[in-house]
């Protein structure tokens, strides 16, 4: 037994293992700080937003519409008018994303241009600059008539809503197995029905993800909306003018000289925050439960 355990006289540790061992722990370490350092940035900007808007919370400011310096205004026509036109953007953007991840993924393959051009001009909207929305949409919807809309701030909206979608919902259509395709096939049914009962139930939860994270995407857009809807002081329900937006007034007040305004913008601010959060814990909860 002595033998047996007893280690040869030219026996000796790998150096390379004992290498890879070190780059492991130095390579743990400095995700580990990366991951400390995300965590401590988001940390200090939701407390300070909760130090300083959770102040500006008030029925006021929740249930009256905006107002003069000193006249103790609120926000309600701001919230309103920003649920309106990413809800107007949302129901624009999700058939159309809908159909085109549908295109992408059943009917485009990769040697088909038309779909590889569909694909790239999708990629190149993800990444382009909001603002630069904003100008082109104020150039077709805006300047022509002469007036700012809420229209044009959504079809603003749903023009930057509507590469997530896209690429969110080919991602997920591709995962689907082959099988159920050849399932369905052979039961006679047609491909498009193949695809809207099968395929796209299935891929329901991760299509629906992208639809919740390119809301996120929108709810706080602020620069599009400068060259679009503009704002509104009173209420307003017409999409054919002017309507008050939640980070359009935040822009606003935040530069404002009156007290009461910069407290508006940071409770506007604390909002729109929490309301982006609900959303990505929704996101969370429907990958979880598919």
């Amino acid at each position: 037994m002595s033998n047996m355990t007893t280690l040869s006289p030219g026996w000796a540790p790998n150096p390379c293992g004992a290498r890879r061992r070190r780059k492991d722990r130095v390579a743990t370490i400095l995700g580990m700080i990366a991951a400390g350092i995300l965590v401590l940035v988001l940390t200090s900007i939701l407390w300070t937003l909760l130090a300083r808007g959770i102040v500006g919370l008030s029925a006021g400011a929740l249930f009256k519409p905006m107002g003069p310096p000193g006249s103790g205004g609120g926000l309600a026509n701001a919230i309103l008018g920003s649920v309106i036109q990413t809800a107007m953007a949302l129901a624009m953007a999700t058939p159309l994303g809908l159909g085109c991840g549908i295109y992408l993924s059943e009917y485009g393959s990769k040697q088909n241009r038309f779909a590889s051009c569909v694909r790239f001009v999708s990629d190149v909207l993800m990444s382009v600059p909001s603002i630069l929305v904003g100008l082109f949409v104020y150039q077709v919807l805006v300047a022509p008539f002469g007036h700012f809309s809420a229209f044009a701030g959504s079809v603003a909206l749903a023009i930057l809503a509507v590469p997530i979608i896209v690429r969110t919902t080919e991602d997920m259509l591709r995962l689907v197995p082959v099988s159920m395709r050849e399932a369905g096939a052979a039961l006679g049914a047609a491909r498009w029905r193949v695809t809207l009962f099968l395929c796209l139930r299935s891929a329901k939860t991760g299509v629906l993800t992208g639809i919740l994270l390119a809301l996120a995407r929108v709810s706080g857009e602020t620069a599009p909306l400068l060259f679009t809807s503009l704002g509104n002081q009173n209420w307003s329900f017409s999409l054919n003018h002017p309507m008050a937006s939640l980070p359009v007034t935040i822009y606003q007040y935040a530069g404002a000289s009156y007290d009461d305004w910069v407290q508006l913008a940071w409770a506007g601010a604390l909002l729109v925050t929490l309301g982006v959060l609900a959303i990505n814990i929704a996101v969370r909860f429907s990958a979880r439960r598919g």
